[in-house]
């Protein structure tokens, strides 16, 4: 892609040497306000974009949570009634007095044996999957700010997911099988960051909310369609659920490409004036009265330049050492953020340690979170930010303590908290997103918002352990989500109300705005 020429002035010169304006859109003093006169409509083309950019989250929520049924533990029966029962200890067992129900290569444990391994090396492969989704966040989400832009490291991240994904089917043992969930997990890291900012960019201010809801859906509906998938091939190898989920994501991101086009507002911060403006015409609604001739020469009036800001992680850090509330402010949010990932994945990961059909209890939490994202949405409007998500995260600790002190053998009393504690921590969730990009001013927003992602990614990667260890006491798992999510609260409390504060632009004005003033010395 070449650049374009240089920017054309956005006036024409009179005879007696005075100016004129071409229009008023030229009278327009920033990017925002230039691309919000072109996208604030939602037309057709725009609804489509929507569409193409959400439908990879549905990818990207089958790889997150393949896991629940690739790594579980399937069940067994006796062949000697005069040795084995079912309650016996299946490791003080022979091998000849008991089999696995279905197929032996079911799921990973019964393939490799590994009915009898340490909770730390089962719980490996998810771990190692959150662990990459870790590190992959801060590799490569600057790149969709730089160099690459939303839709190539977008399509990029799905595309080598899925393959990543696929190629796991050749794994011989439980360690290269990890190695491939760390890798797939790197990949899948950047998807939903770069799909709601994509999402944002292609429409207008007034329905960015719908858009977002679009892509949660797409998110939800890849939840819901793994139980069906799983079960249709519940007597096939696990091999089989890696094919069905990988090969569809592989074909979409090589059919969408020619089809899914970049974001404006990128185009145009990084010089490309021409293909900005071809994406524009393309996405505005035939109601729009835009002037595109006009606007082509109104772009010479926006400071380009001074809108692109790259992510650097070491002067970020430099800002937050120097000013002791920022630092606490920020710690503060990634501790709230890590006990709420951890009991958010923890909670789904884990339904394989209720007392119930795996295939239906993720189902169940996977329909909670679409009553999640309307109640979230509720709950900004009305509700402060701080006191709402500390109530949600009280009740969601209460309710999977109890779900772990119930413990197995009573399917009803479990299930109910469980699902109470998922729902109201879905929307504690949700509602995070929000609040740390308004805790937050511009200059440090999009880096302090990728720390506190971030922590969630890193709560999560320690679900999978607790999980494994929760197999036969549900206390140890659910019992520790509920701990988690709790101290998630008090770090809450400690944080200032957002809901009708003014957004501050720089460190300096927040300061001011709060009263800080002290800085490390």
């Amino acid at each position: 892609m070449e650049k374009s020429s240089p920017l054309l002035s956005e006036t024409n010169s009179t005879d007696d040497g005075s100016t004129l304006s071409l229009d008023p859109i030229s009278q327009l003093s920033s990017l925002d306000d230039m691309v919000e006169q072109s996208l604030g409509g939602f037309g057709c083309s725009q609804l489509i974009q929507v569409l193409l950019v959400s439908l990879l989250l549905i990818f990207d929520a089958q790889q997150t949570f393949l896991s629940v049924y690739t790594d579980a533990e399937p069940t067994w029966h006796c062949t000697n009634s005069s040795t084995c029962n079912s309650s016996s200890n299946i490791c003080n067992l022979s091998k000849s007095s008991w089999a696995w129900d279905g197929p032996s290569h079911k799921t990973i444990i019964s393939a490799w044996s590994l009915e009898c391994a340490s909770s730390i090396l089962i719980g490996l492969p998810s771990s190692c999957f959150l662990v990459g989704c870790l590190l992959g966040g801060f590799v490569l989400s600057t790149h969709g700010d730089s160099s690459l832009g939303r839709k190539k490291l977008l399509l990029l991240s799905c595309f080598a997911m899925s393959i990543t994904a696929f190629t796991t089917i050749f794994s011989t043992d439980i360690w290269i099988y990890s190695s491939f969930r760390f890798v797939c997990g790197c990949f899948r890291a950047s998807i939903v960051t770069t799909t709601l900012v994509l999402l944002m960019e292609k429409v207008g201010k007034r329905w960015r909310g719908q858009a977002g809801i679009i892509g949660f859906f797409s998110f939800s509906l890849g939840t819901l369609t793994l139980p069906a998938l799983a079960y249709i091939n519940r007597n096939s190898s696990w091999k089989t659920l890696y094919v069905w989920t990988s090969v569809p994501g592989i074909l979409y991101c090589i059919a969408v490409f020619p089809f899914l086009s970049e974001s404006p507002r990128w185009l145009l911060i990084h010089g490309y004036k021409a293909e900005a403006l071809a994406v524009l015409r393309k996405l505005a609604s035939s109601s729009s009265s835009v002037n595109f001739d006009s606007l082509n020469l109104s772009l010479s009036n926006i400071p380009l330049q001074e809108e692109v800001q790259k992510f650097h992680l070491y002067s970020f850090m430099k800002e937050m050492f120097n000013r002791k509330w920022a630092l606490r402010r920020l710690l503060l949010a990634m501790g709230a953020a890590f006990g709420i990932g951890l009991a958010y994945y923890g909670l789904l990961l884990g339904v394989g340690n209720l007392d119930s059909n795996i295939y239906l209890s993720l189902t169940f939490n996977a329909l909670l979170e679409i009553p999640a994202y309307f109640l979230s949405f509720f709950v900004i409007e009305k509700w402060k930010r701080t006191s709402s998500m500390l109530a949600f995260c009280i009740v969601s600790g209460i309710c999977s303590i109890i779900c772990g002190i119930i413990g197995n053998g009573q399917k009803v009393l479990q299930f109910g908290p469980e699902l109470a504690s998922f729902f109201t921590v879905c929307v504690a969730f949700n509602v995070l997103l929000i609040y740390v990009t308004e805790l937050f001013p511009t200059s440090v927003r999009n880096s302090s918002a990728s720390m506190v992602r971030q922590a969630v990614s890193f709560g999560a990667a320690f679900s999978p352990m607790l999980i494994s260890a929760g197999r036969q006491n549900g206390l140890v798992s659910f019992g520790a989500f509920g701990l988690f999510v709790l101290c998630s609260g008090g770090f809450l409390a400690c944080l200032p109300e957002t809901k009708g504060v003014p957004l501050c632009e720089t460190l300096d004005e927040q300061e001011r705005l709060d009263g800080n003033s002290v800085h490390v010395t």
